[in-house]
């Protein structure tokens, strides 16, 4: 799905295009069609949504926890 579509709810139209297609959308179906590309999209985010989350989980590990007042040892390496 294009943008434009998920915008306007049609492709941009080329010349050759319109003289095809003379039928016009009455409000009430170009809610409808509407509602379903913002369904499509949003499933479509969410699928991308799951799949970046799932690659990101892929490397993670368990992080320490740490209170104030812990003794911890720091690498003095990059220190100047």
């Amino acid at each position: 799905m294009s943008p434009f579509m998920a915008n306007n709810g049609q492709n941009p139209r080329m010349d050759f295009e319109m003289r095809k297609k003379g039928k016009v959308l009455r409000a009430e179906e170009f809610v409808v069609k509407m509602k379903e590309i913002q369904e499509e999209a949003q499933a479509a985010l969410r699928k991308a949504q799951e799949e970046m989350k799932k690659q990101a989980d892929r490397h993670r590990e368990e992080v320490e926890e740490h209170k104030v007042g812990d003794m911890v040892l720091l690498s003095t390496k990059d220190l100047k």
